[in-house]
């Protein structure tokens, strides 16, 4: 019968380079104690010996028996706070969060603090992001309520923006239900700011993007095909920021279209993505779209991922462009991942440790919070032999897989 505790055994041992033996001698426990234990053999194991095996494995308790970590712990009380502030609204008594108009920020001031929200998530910084944004929610529904004309249509600029970001970060946490409130609320905004078309369009983009994690394929597709052809790059517009917008709306099209089946339909939504990428020329990152032809490539190696063809996903990995502009380090990240995923399932296992590597050294607080990450890591973990060094081990603490060392 196997539990938390036996599955993470064997992996943290590996991880740290140590045979059957060697931890029984360091945990003073018998061998057979740990291969029982491993084996899911004991129903109980008492806790003075988990308590030693932890102490010799330099982790704590808790991360042996599959416990919340402090990361973990730490994530969860940001959530809770940044729910408060998305979920904030002065139409329901008690859950205003307005203060004195003398504690307003600049517009201009605020739009900094928006952008440095904007890179940490590009960057894939969710520590920092889950610090910034509840107080740039607070501030920026602050500016609403108290000003008006040019200065009220910026601070609903900022509002929107800041409600996107909140939808992608609890996206990313798996909290659907939050990332479309807060989705919603960014479109709303959105269509009081300066800039109402672009605006409206990123937000949809975000909406789709949710309503895909929520499974509501038809509706994502709908969504986010009507929103490009609102905002659909003319022949002659080089504006790249249009057509950033547009393609990535295609994109969650795209991925609506093949979730739901359709892989026709999901075909030519990218090839569409794909020829305004190659007409963009150069790869661009803002606060409205991160789009490029180095970006079409790696949605193109997703959807091959996706049709479940992996000799195909890293064979057109190998022709990806280099990048021409500003790529962000999730997104560089987040390719990586997919292909060390792809390797796994042919059990090229050193070429999937080498694509975990770099996605460590891209967006290191990024990757270690990825489903896909931890589940490639934990594979090949169970599958590895006991020697891998310590560059293995680094990895495997890295993505959890193995805990967090208590000193």
């Amino acid at each position: 019968m196997h539990n938390a505790l036996s599955e993470n055994l064997p992996r943290l041992r590996k991880a740290r380079d140590l045979s059957q033996e060697e931890l029984a001698a360091a945990a003073d426990v018998g061998v057979d104690t740990v291969g029982r234990v491993e084996r899911g053999e004991t129903r109980m194991t008492r806790p003075s010996t988990v308590a030693k095996l932890a102490k010799a494995l330099g982790v704590s308790t808790e991360s042996l028996l599959g416990l919340a970590s402090a990361d973990e712990k730490r994530d969860v009380q940001g959530i809770a706070t940044l729910r408060r502030a998305i979920t904030a609204t002065s139409a329901i008594p008690g859950l205003s969060d307005f203060a004195e108009s003398s504690e307003l920020e600049a517009p201009a001031t605020l739009a900094v603090t928006a952008h440095e929200a904007w890179r940490a998530y590009v960057d894939g910084h969710h520590t920092t992001l889950l610090h910034l944004l509840p107080a740039l929610f607070v501030d920026a529904r602050r500016l609403v309520h108290s000003t008006s004309g040019d200065d009220n249509a910026v601070a609903h600029r900022i509002l929107s923006t800041a409600y996107r970001l909140g939808a992608g970060l609890v996206g990313r946490f798996e909290l659907e239900d939050l990332a479309w409130t807060s989705a919603e609320r960014a479109l709303a905004a959105a269509r009081e700011s300066d800039n109402i078309e672009m605006e409206t369009a990123v937000s949809l983009r975000y909406l789709a993007w949710t309503l895909v994690r929520q499974r509501r394929t038809a509706d994502a597709e709908q969504v986010a095909v009507r929103a490009a052809e609102q905002i659909e790059p003319r022949m002659l517009d080089r504006t790249p920021e249009r057509a950033g917008v547009f393609g990535n709306l295609i994109f969650n099209a795209a991925s609506a279209a093949l979730r739901s089946g359709n892989e026709g339909r999901a075909d030519d939504l990218l090839a569409i993505a794909q020829a305004v990428a190659v007409r963009a020329g150069r790869d661009s990152a803002s606060e409205a779209a991160i789009f490029g032809p180095r970006v079409a490539a790696f949605q193109l190696i997703d959807h091959t991922m996706r049709l479940g063809d992996h000799e195909k996903a890293l064979r057109l990995a190998e022709r990806v462009p280099k990048a021409h502009g500003a790529v962000p380090a999730f997104w560089e990240a987040g390719h990586r991942l997919h292909l060390a995923h792809a390797a796994s399932r042919l059990r090229q296992d050193r070429l999937a440790l080498a694509y975990l590597a770099e996605g460590r050294r891209l967006a290191p607080d990024w990757v270690r919070r990825q489903p896909l990450a931890v589940k490639t890591m934990r594979t090949l973990v169970d599958r590895a032999p006991r020697r891998r060094g310590k560059d293995f081990g680094a990895l495997v603490a890295h993505y959890g897989v193995a805990g967090q060392c208590t000193g």
